[in-house]
């Protein structure tokens, strides 16, 4: 299919889990695509190279999304590479839970920096290339956590809340530049992270979901490719919840 042909695309966090899933479907759509990484260029390398021998542009960058110009320099670089921009996904984030009591500053600061600060950082960074284009889709990785909170995730949430919104305020700021901003909000998305979790605990959050299973990365990345694509030209500041049915 080719939802996304012509288009380009920049997904920070894309070596892993929901970031890599975003990053192999954009492809599998036809968009030329740069994802971030923070470690492990090998890993990043190889993975821009494999995925590019189907004809596609795919480019690696090590970038950290949470430093403000370092954000800039990488937006600068995609578009020398690409001539344009017109999908930013800000996936970039990390978890760092403890119950209130017991949360460092640092933690919460740490969770906040990458989880928000960094979709301002980026979103920020292509403004001057999508106002020029007079077109964009901004897409915002917010979480279910976001919407209704979670014991030990007092950081995470608020983190995820603030996204959520960021991402109406940029709708209602850049709407009449054709510019486009929404966020997604997974629900429990099995990776590799869950799978180190207790088989009886995984089992219990399936149950607990209505469509009584995990989503996976491809349930988020299509959901992406729905906001990216031109399919979704008349949506904006809204927030797209991927979970199963948990918030329902």
């Amino acid at each position: 299919m080719t939802l996304l042909a012509g288009k380009t695309a920049l997904v920070t966090g894309g070596t892993r889990g929901i970031g890599k899933g975003i990053v192999e479907r954009f492809v599998e759509e036809g968009a030329d695509v740069a994802f971030t990484y923070v470690s492990s260029p090998e890993k990043a390398n190889a993975l821009a190279a494999e995925l590019g021998k189907g004809g596609r542009k795919v480019i690696a960058i090590q970038s950290d999304a949470g430093d403000f110009n370092g954000a800039q320099a990488t937006v600068d670089q995609v578009v020398a590479a690409f001539g344009k921009l017109d999908i930013l996904v800000n996936n970039a984030g990390i978890t760092k839970d403890q119950l209130l009591m017991r949360m460092s500053e640092a933690d919460f600061d740490a969770v906040i920096a990458t989880n928000l600060k960094s979709v301002f950082n980026m979103t920020k960074a292509v403004l001057r290339t999508m106002l020029k284009q007079r077109n964009g889709s901004i897409i915002n990785m917010s979480s279910v956590v976001g919407v209704k909170g979670n014991a030990g995730q007092a950081n995470y949430a608020a983190s995820k809340a603030g996204v959520i919104g960021f991402t109406k305020s940029v709708a209602l700021e850049l709407g009449s530049r054709n510019i486009r901003s929404n966020a997604v909000a997974p629900g429990f998305i099995e990776t590799e992270m869950t799978g180190a979790l207790d088989a009886k605990v995984v089992e219990g959050w399936r149950e607990g979901i209505p469509l009584k299973r995990g989503g996976t990365p491809k349930d988020v990345a299509d959901a992406c490719v729905f906001l990216g694509s031109d399919l979704s030209a008349y949506i904006t500041g809204q927030t797209l919840n991927v979970c199963g049915g948990m918030l329902t």
